[in-house]
C-alpha cells in the first residue's frame, strides 16, 4: 500500500514566468526593427523641439528677474529668480486687456460666422443640386489661390466707401466666411453616407432639417477644426487690423503688442511677457476642441 503526500501550496515550487517583450508592429503586422523606432523617435524629438522650443524660451524670458542675464553664454533657461512682475508690467505700460477684448470680440465673431457660413456653403455645395454648383466651387479654390496683399488695398476701398474704417466690424468682414473652411465642410459632408439622408427624405424631412438634425451633428470634428482655424486667424491678424484701425481705442491685441516691441525693445523681459498673454487663449482654446479636432478619419461615420 503506497501513501502519495502532496506538498502544502506555499512549499510547491513556483512556475517561472517568461518576461513579455514589448513588439511593436506596422500596419501590415510585421515586427519594426529597432534602429528605426530610434530613428523615428530622435526625428519626432527633434521636431518637437523645434515646434515648442522658441515658446519655452519666450516663457522662460517672461519669467526672469530684472536682475538675469538673459543674454548668458551658455544660455540658461530655467530662471533663478522667477517672477511674474513682468506681466504687471506689460499692463502698467499698454492697456493690455482693452486690447485683447477687442481681439476677443473679432474672434469669437469670427468663430460663429464661419461655423455657421461655411457650413451652410458647404452642405449646398455637397448635397444639393442646382445649376452652376461647379462654378461656385471652383470659385472657392480660385479664391484661396488669391494672396491677401494682392486685395487689401480693394478691401481699404471698399470699407471706406462703406464708411466702415476705424471699427471692428471692418476688421471682422474680409474673413467672416473663409474659403478654406467652407471647402473642408464640404469635404466633411461628402464623406457622409447619403442613404441615411435619403432615409430621412422619405420620412418626410426637407432639406433644413436634413442639414440641422442629420448632417450637422455628424461632422462635429470639422466644425471644431474650423472653429479653431477661425479664431487662431483673427487673434493673429495683425496686418489688416493695422492698416483699417487708427483709434487706439479700437486696437487689437496684436497692433498693442507691436507699439510695445518699438517703445521697449530694449526690454526682452517685457515683450516676452506680452507674447505669452497673446498665446494663452490660443493654447486653451485648442485644450478645450482637441478632442473633436483629432477625430478627423471617422468624421463621416454612421454610429449604431
Amino acid at each position: 500500500m503506497t501513501t502519495t503526500t502532496t506538498q502544502p501550496a506555499a512549499e510547491q515550487p513556483k512556475r517561472r514566468r517568461t518576461p513579455r517583450v514589448l513588439r511593436i508592429t506596422d500596419e501590415n503586422g510585421k515586427r519594426v526593427p529597432a534602429w528605426q523606432l530610434v530613428v523615428r523617435y530622435v526625428l519626432l524629438l527633434a521636431v518637437l523641439a523645434l515646434m515648442i522650443g522658441p515658446f519655452l524660451w519666450q516663457l522662460s524670458t517672461s519669467l526672469k528677474g530684472p536682475h538675469e542675464d538673459i543674454f548668458s553664454s551658455p544660455p540658461e533657461f530655467l530662471p533663478s529668480e522667477p517672477t511674474l512682475g513682468n506681466f504687471g508690467r506689460v499692463a502698467d505700460t499698454i492697456p493690455v486687456w482693452d486690447y485683447a477684448f477687442n481681439s476677443l470680440k473679432v474672434a469669437v465673431a469670427n468663430v460663429l460666422t464661419n461655423c455657421v457660413g461655411a457650413a451652410l456653403a458647404g452642405y449646398a455645395l455637397a448635397r444639393m443640386r442646382y445649376r452652376g454648383r461647379k462654378a461656385a466651387l471652383l470659385a472657392f479654390i480660385l479664391a484661396m489661390l488669391v494672396p491677401v496683399e494682392g486685395i487689401i488695398i480693394a478691401q481699404f476701398t471698399t470699407m471706406r466707401d462703406l464708411g466702415l474704417n476705424n471699427t471692428l466690424i471692418a476688421v471682422l468682414l474680409p474673413g467672416c466666411v473663409s474659403a478654406l473652411n467652407v471647402l473642408l465642410m464640404r469635404n466633411a459632408f461628402l464623406n457622409l453616407p447619403q442613404e441615411v439622408e435619403e432615409a430621412a427624405f422619405v420620412d418626410g424631412a426637407n432639406v433644413w432639417q436634413r442639414f440641422t438634425r442629420i448632417a450637422l451633428p455628424a461632422v462635429k470634428g470639422t466644425l471644431a477644426v474650423v472653429a479653431i482655424f477661425a479664431f487662431m486667424g483673427a487673434w493673429d491678424d495683425f496686418l489688416w487690423p493695422l492698416i483699417v484701425l487708427s483709434d487706439p481705442e479700437n486696437f487689437t491685441l496684436t497692433i498693442g503688442l507691436n507699439y510695445l516691441h518699438g517703445t521697449f525693445a530694449n526690454d526682452e523681459r517685457l515683450v516676452a511677457a506680452g507674447t505669452i498673454i497673446a498665446v494663452l487663449p490660443l493654447i486653451v482654446l485648442f485644450a478645450c476642441l482637441q478632442r473633436f479636432f483629432f477625430r478627423g478619419v471617422g468624421e463621416g461615420a454612421v454610429k449604431g
